[in-house]
């Protein structure tokens, strides 16, 4: 047909409602009705499946002994969707199942399709696909580096039985490894084939992802690697930060089908000196009581996160101090300001940016031959910056910077953390407070996160610093022991109790989160 001439065209019609109207012509009806009994619908979250044999397939409550009618009626949200294909005859929706509260199974459902609602059915299937991963990667190319000694021995099985049917589901590559040292999963990051894989998931605690960062920070195309390969946790050991922070759970499956959806992010990465040893940090940095609870509890790996608790406790009645001299360049220095700041990152965030493999350019591209970033500030051999703000601490308890808010299950350390504001978070605590406002302070970090407003909670926002420990008498140390002082802890990895020095590197790595551009915590605003 002709199109319609000026003198034929209604004078007063909206010309943006006729190209909306023309745009609604081609859209997808979001209800796929397959016979009489059933139908699909995409709601605005949810894909709701009214079928009516439901209502006659009898269920069971009071330990399964008295039969009960069930609803004809299913939701499953577009979240809990791994894939869906339309076959010749059949259309199957494979989708996690809620099988617990902290634990998902793959599900699947499938309806015949007639042949003449084929071509309906296809646009169908590829809006629900559309739903379900919005902004996230589908079919994500995935090395996973297996720790065996992970979650008390038991990372492989764990692997097997909640998370590799997942990805499967989800049409996921998978290369599965394990680790068989310490140091294994450095090295396989720093000879992978970063062109190959989209994904570097660590099925172990926080330990092996500290690895991972640093054998892509050891290539030569060191800044390429970290922004082309995401890093994630699959949690199966006592430390789980890493998921905490970006899946918001430590559950295998639930933090397995998180990195199917999971969103590329940029996060800010530290570089830490001591001696001429440079290393990256994802998580934090801690000296003094802190970092004697996180290390000196390795022994008690099998009672999970509460060994933080008890050797939290253990070590407030000694009331030990931690002499040292700290600089710090400081970068927002009242807790009023920090909130500010918080409220206004969190209000400017961008969207999403896309990511699938063909549509999101990478921040650095994975063949330059760039190493990792310059150091502003020099190494912890270098002279002092004229700007920083000399801190002297004869009486420190705890010394704790950090990248993200959660340091273990509900304990949130560094509320006003962001994945990539250029920040690290610096918490200080005297160590002349009594042992009930100690107390206070580790309930307040665990249950009702009040422990930014604490006043003997000192939090700033710094771009780099330098710890130097001191003996008692003063002097001070270059190795371990003496005035309590023994070891510094980074990520959790035990490190020399020796002078070091540690900047930010803004959005230097690169993750998968839930969320984007924040993490999962109640933060500051």
């Amino acid at each position: 047909m002709a199109p319609a001439s000026p003198i034929d065209r209604d004078p007063f019609a909206d010309p943006v409602a006729s190209i909306e109207q023309s745009r609604d012509a081609h859209a997808v009806n979001p209800t796929l009705a397959l016979g009489r009994n059933v139908s699909l619908t995409l709601a605005t979250d949810s894909l709701i499946i009214i079928d009516e044999s439901f209502s006659r397939r009898e269920s069971f409550n009071c330990c399964g002994l008295i039969p009960t009618n069930s609803k004809p009626t299913r939701a499953i949200p577009f979240h809990n969707i791994l894939w869906a294909e339309l076959s010749e005859l059949n259309i199957a929706i494979h989708y996690a199942k809620q099988f617990s509260k902290k634990a998902v199974r793959v599900a699947s459902i499938t309806y015949q399709v007639e042949r003449s609602t084929r071509e309906v059915a296809a646009g169908w299937v590829s809006q629900l696909l559309d739903n379900a991963y919005g902004e996230s990667q589908r079919r994500k190319r995935i090395k996973v580096l297996i720790n065996p000694v992970g979650g008390q021995g038991r990372a492989q099985k764990l692997y097997t039985e909640d998370i590799e049917p997942i990805f499967v589901a989800a049409k996921c590559e998978i290369d599965v490894e394990r680790t068989q040292f310490q140091g294994h999963a450095t090295e396989i990051a720093e000879k992978l084939d970063v062109e190959a894989y989209d994904v570097i998931a660590a099925c172990s605690g926080d330990g092996l992802p500290f690895e991972i960062f640093n054998g892509l920070g050891k290539r030569r195309n060191a800044r390429g690697a970290l922004s082309k390969i995401a890093v994630v946790q699959l949690p199966c050991g006592s430390g789980n930060a890493l998921s905490l922070n970006l899946n918001g759970t430590n559950s295998n499956s639930l933090a397995a089908l998180a990195v199917v959806k999971g969103i590329r992010t940029p996060v800010d990465l530290i570089s830490v000196t001591q001696g001429d040893q440079r290393v990256l940090s994802f998580l934090s940095q801690s000296f003094g009581l802190i970092a004697e609870v996180d290390l000196d509890t390795d022994h008690l790996r099998w009672m999970g996160s509460a060994r933080f608790t008890w050797g939290f406790l253990s070590r407030l009645l000694r009331k030990k101090v931690y002499p040292c001299d700290i600089a710090v360049k400081i970068d927002i220095g009242t807790k009023p300001e920090i909130r500010d700041h918080y409220r206004n990152e969190i209000s400017h965030l961008p969207p999403p940016k896309g990511t699938h493999r063909d549509n999101e350019p990478d921040r650095f591209s994975s063949s330059d031959e760039e190493g990792l970033p310059p150091l502003k500030y020099g190494s912890v051999n270098d002279p002092l910056s004229p700007s920083w703000t000399f801190l002297p601490t004869p009486n420190l308890s705890n010394f704790w910077c950090g990248n993200m808010p959660l340091m273990a299950p509900d304990t949130t350390v560094f509320p006003a953390a962001l994945p990539q504001d250029g920040f690290a978070d610096l918490v200080t605590i005297d160590g002349v407070i009594s042992r009930v406002a100690s107390i206070r302070s580790m309930l307040a970090a665990s249950t009702d996160n009040k422990f930014f407003d604490m006043e003997h909670v000192c939090y700033r926002k710094i771009s780099a610093y330098r710890l130097i420990p001191k003996s008692r008498d003063g002097g001070k140390k270059s190795g371990g022991g003496g005035g309590g002082v023994h070891f510094v802890s980074i990520d959790g990895e035990r490190f020399p109790g020796q002078p070091w020095q540690a900047e930010v590197h803004r959005g230097l790595g690169t993750v998968l989160s839930r969320r984007g551009g924040r993490f999962e915590s109640k933060g500051v605003a």
